[in-house]
């Protein structure tokens, strides 16, 4: 069998069935799925162990699958014929191995997300701390990329991704951007992070906050000047502020607590909810932080961010039950999703 020829026209299946991922694993037949809803590819046959190593071997090279099949997990990128970028992770289960393949879209702008404009307000900051949060598959990557490329194109800055693995690539307009990969260009988080204030950066995004080693590094970086991007799998704005606060041993909470409150930017909370016209559409959340919301940051008062985004949408927070609402009476989305989605379905109900 060509395997790279059988591998191409598998995602050659996701992207003309316009889908967002595909998976392939031993013993079973490939699939894909499309707006959210898993497709079997019965009228291929089921893959054996032969066609996982042949193509593995295609997305990997003989050095990185030899390394696979040692940790038994690995995360890539792959360049499908420069038309489009896919993320993938292999993994073993039971002994054989599985391939998830997750199809990168062109970088877009804000209006063709439908992200509010003020998420372009905070792209042209200077500095600060910025975090895009929300469960898996919910477009925080996405969001990201669309502020690196609008500050790209708009201005002459120099910006740092640190990715695991490079997801959108961009091509340089107004800025210089150097993107680096864990594993390829550089050990990990906390080494490359470490490393920008010796390269005259601007704007750094770092693809996830792991630990708190590269959180106090990217707090310091937006302390100094940077402009940091990064993206938490955290639910919501309060949550994230406990969640990174508390990833600190005791005695250094304090601490984070104090550069926090002074360096946050904002933190946006995304969720893609199913169009009734067919595809996604985001509903959101997004904190600003202000005098209020640092002094409860300080004071431990997080549990009480809730209501300060509530009552500041004339600041320009947004609040996730109003946005579903608003989603809902634009004939975008159901009013069931709407409820399935709401982090507060009580709150929500009051909005009807």
């Amino acid at each position: 069998m060509d395997y790279k020829q059988k591998l191409e026209e598998f995602i050659e299946t996701v992207m003309n069935q316009n889908g967002s991922d595909l998976h392939l694993g031993v013993g079973k037949v490939p699939a894909i799925r499309v707006m959210g809803e898993l497709i079997f590819l019965v009228k291929e046959a089921i893959l054996t162990k032969e066609d996982m190593v042949g193509i593995l071997s295609q997305i990997l090279g003989e050095t990185k699958l030899k390394k696979f099949l040692e940790d038994q997990e690995v995360d890539f990128s792959y360049d499908f014929r420069g038309e489009a970028r896919l993320r993938g992770n292999a993994f073993f289960q039971k002994g054989l191995i599985s391939i998830a393949l997750r199809l990168v879209p062109k970088v877009k702008s804000f209006e063709e997300l439908h992200l509010p404009p003020i998420i372009g307000e905070l792209a042209r900051k200077k500095q600060g701390f910025f975090l895009v949060v929300g469960p898996v598959g919910q477009g925080k990557s996405t969001t990201l990329s669309s502020m690196v490329n609008l500050i790209n194109n708009e201005q002459a800055r120099h910006i740092i991704t640190i990715e695991d693995p490079i997801e959108y690539v961009f091509t340089p307009n107004k800025s210089i951007i150097d993107q680096r990969e864990i594993g390829i260009d550089t050990k990990d988080f906390y080494t490359a992070l470490r490393s920008v204030f010796r390269e005259d950066v601007n704007v750094i995004m770092v693809g996830e906050m792991r630990n708190p080693e590269t959180i106090a590094t990217a707090v310091t970086a937006a302390e100094t000047g940077h402009l940091v991007l990064s993206t938490l799998h955290t639910n919501n704005a309060s949550q994230t502020i406990d969640r990174i606060i508390d990833s600190f041993p005791g005695d250094q909470q304090e601490q984070i607590r104090t550069e926090l409150a002074s360096s946050l930017l904002g933190i946006f909370s995304q969720r893609l909810i199913p169009r009734i016209s067919g595809g996604l559409v985001p509903a959101y959340e997004l904190l600003l932080n202000n005098d209020a919301v640092s002094n409860l940051i300080r004071e431990k008062r997080t549990k009480e961010i809730d209501v300060i985004i509530e009552t500041g949408m004339e600041s320009g927070m947004i609040d996730l039950n109003h946005s579903l609402i608003e989603l809902v009476r634009a004939g975008e989305i159901t009013i069931e999703n709407a409820y399935q989605f709401s982090l507060n379905p009580r709150g929500l109900e009051r909005l009807i």
